[in-house]
């Protein structure tokens, strides 16, 4: 009975210090966490206190001081932080970011990748380092001096969260959200959530490796770096979850946990944010470079001639001049002048994309023998395009090709480019090779260096009467068009006492006249409107009686001459053209006309359906290899890809 009476007692000490001892081992782990960040946090208070305040309760809330300090936080960050950073994690949800604010939370994907992954750990020991891991987010979300969960970004998102609760409670969803995003990935899931996080991580991963380095932590550099290293292998090019290789969840939780050893060095979030705001500015600088170094290729492939396109001339060249004299000429020679019919100019250098033109307008004809087709090109291509046409005849549509240095006519004397091209000034601009001392300046020079604008093929569009003096209307098309439609319909076309119809391409604020003239200069802005809608060469009608009626190659000669130093207008036929047919253009309907083929990839299947010719304006011709796919099969469908010709100088779809 002793025993029993002690033993009561005895039992509950015994307890009671196992008890204690548990609850000693508890709080020394909080107190091992939560006693620097105190410390800290008693040095910072007043920042702290206003801080959680204003993001928890309202800036209404704060005092005068308050408000200075919130303010001078906030400018701080938007200093360090580029403006581009904000707006993207300030972004509404469902909308791409740069960085995913949660790289190593313990509310994260990642942080639940570890979870996962720590079947080592007792359950009451992770009980206790999701506590201590809470209690550390919420010590030190709005401190300055530190680094956790989320870390500087978390901190240039408050603001942006407080006002956007939708976007908080979006990116703060719980783990077991998450592992479904991250599980989503096999089966039916399209999203880039899990390519997103990867990315993410190795940017983390670089900016921790640069800390680490400093603090020599050389093993911490090793992992992260091979972390780096095998989620570049797995990511790559990778747009979409779906293309990932297996393994990269793995990946995932692996790095997830050496950044989470990282996580807990506590690294100044100052220098945290130097570093981040470093690689920031690196990588912008390498995406101008970059920019400006496909700007600049994407010039010279539109000014270059494929080889195949080359070969293909120099094949026909030869064999038109192997042709007897007696097979050199066309059938239906006295079309040429009829007036009753229907007449195209197309003035090209380039046989292939000449004849696409052709065949596109013909096979779309209705009555394909009312229809004339009259080439322009220059000496070196004329004995190869003439014999292309011989060989392969438009149908019963006629054709007639001539050389643009027959025309005795356009001399220096006559024609103010001509002229222009003779002088010095010209000569030092076009053809001295030192004259663009930066990558940006040659981008800008080799624009306007561009063959087609010393080209006389590109300057006689304003002679048209003189090259067909006998006709009364002509359709002008360019070289890089394809027509989808008869266009029979155009000579019918009102033009209401005009001279030139055209389809406008002025939108709200875009393609007017300040976009193409130096509305700084007097003689411009004092005859014309900069905001008259500009409109589009590709595909025109000229009326040649009102033409000849109001000299418009006289207006032409008036303008180009007074820009001989490149004042008025930067180099090209277009705003000369705003100029001569200034309020002397009827705008036709825009389905006659779509253009941006070259250059736009969102222009609507619906347009491209519905219009009569479709233009392939810009650099991205289709006959290059930089053409856009999207939009090449509407042009490819009408080239020969089975001529021995073309086949032979590998020029293929």
């Amino acid at each position: 009975m002793a025993f029993r009476r002690v033993s009561g007692p005895l039992s509950a000490r015994t307890n009671a210090r196992n008890g204690g001892y548990r609850f000693s081992v508890i709080a020394l782990l909080l107190i091992s966490v939560v006693a620097p960040l105190t410390i800290l946090a008693g040095q910072t208070s007043n920042l702290f206190t206003s801080g959680r305040r204003y993001f928890q309760y309202g800036s209404s809330d704060l005092s005068g001081t308050d408000d200075v300090r919130r303010r001078s936080a906030l400018e701080a960050i938007e200093y360090l932080i580029p403006k581009e950073v904000l707006d993207i994690v300030g972004a509404k949800p469902g909308e791409p970011e740069l960085l995913n604010r949660n790289i190593v939370g313990g509310k994260d994907l990642l942080s639940s990748l570890v979870q996962e992954d720590a079947a080592d750990v007792s359950r009451q020991s992770f009980s206790i380092y999701q506590e201590s891991k809470k209690l550390l987010e919420d010590r030190s979300e709005n401190m300055s001096g530190s680094w956790s969960t989320g870390g500087v970004i978390e901190q240039v998102v408050q603001g942006s969260e407080s006002q956007n609760p939708a976007k908080g409670e979006d990116q703060g969803k719980s783990a077991e959200d998450a592992n479904k995003s991250v599980s989503s990935k096999s089966g039916n899931h399209t999203g880039d959530t899990v390519v997103r996080h990867m990315r993410d991580q190795i940017i983390m991963a670089r900016a921790y490796a640069n800390l680490a380095q400093g603090q020599n932590h050389l093993d911490l550099v090793r992992d992260l770096k091979q972390c780096i290293k095998e989620h570049k292998s797995f990511v790559g090019d990778v747009s979409l979850d779906t293309e990932l290789p297996s393994g990269a969840e793995e990946k995932m939780k692996l790095m997830a946990e050496v950044l989470a050893q990282a996580q807990e060095n506590n690294y100044d979030t100052t220098i945290m944010v130097k570093k981040l705001r470093a690689m920031l500015q690196s990588a912008e600088e390498n995406a101008r470079m970059l920019k400006k170094q496909s700007t600049f290729l994407s010039q010279l492939a539109a000014k270059t001639i494929p080889k195949g396109l080359h070969c293909f001339s120099m094949r026909l060249t030869v064999e038109y001049h192997m042709l007897p004299l007696d097979q050199r000429d066309f059938p239906h020679q006295e079309r040429l002048e009829d007036p009753s019919l229907y007449h195209y100019a197309l003035f090209s250098d380039n046989i292939l994309a000449a004849s696409v033109v052709v065949n596109s307008a013909v096979s779309n004809a209705k009555e394909p023998e009312k229809h004339v087709f009259h080439i322009v090109t220059d000496k070196l291509n004329f004995g190869a395009m003439k014999m292309w046409f011989l060989a392969n005849p438009p149908g019963a549509a006629s054709i007639e090709v001539q050389n643009v240095d027959d025309f005795k006519w356009l001399n220096s004397s006559y024609c103010p480019v001509l002229h222009q091209l003779q002088s010095s000034a010209m000569k030092n601009f076009y053809f001295k090779a030192d004259s663009a001392m930066t990558l940006a300046a040659g981008t800008s020079n080799l624009k306007y260096r561009n063959p087609k604008y010393l080209s006389m093929l590109n300057h006689l569009r304003f002679y048209l009467p003189e090259v067909y003096p006998k006709l009364d209307k002509i359709v002008f098309l360019d070289d890089d068009i394809v027509v989808q439609k008869d266009l029979t319909p155009l000579w019918d076309v009102d033009l209401e006492g005009n001279v030139n119809g055209a389809v406008e391409t002025c939108g709200e604020s875009f393609h007017r006249f300040d976009k193409y003239l130096n509305f700084s200069n007097p003689l411009i802005s004092e005859n014309f409107d900069p905001n008259a809608c500009g409109w589009a060469y590709g595909m025109n009608v000229f009326d040649l009686k009102e033409w000849k009626k109001r000299d418009i190659t006289g207006i032409y000669h008036k303008w180009q001459s007074q820009n001989e130093h490149r004042l008025l207008w930067k180099l090209g036929t277009l705003p000369p053209g705003l100029i001569t047919f200034y309020n002397l253009t009827y705008p036709l309907e825009k389905s006659w006309h779509v253009l941006g083929l070259g250059y736009k990839s969102a222009v609507e299947d619906s347009e491209i359906a519905t219009a009569a010719v479709i233009h392939y304006n810009g650099n991205m011709k289709p006959w290059l290899d930089i053409g856009m796919s999207k939009f090449k099969p509407l042009w490819s469908k009408f080239v020969k890809y089975d001529h021995p010709y073309i086949q032979q100088c590998n020029i293929s779809d």
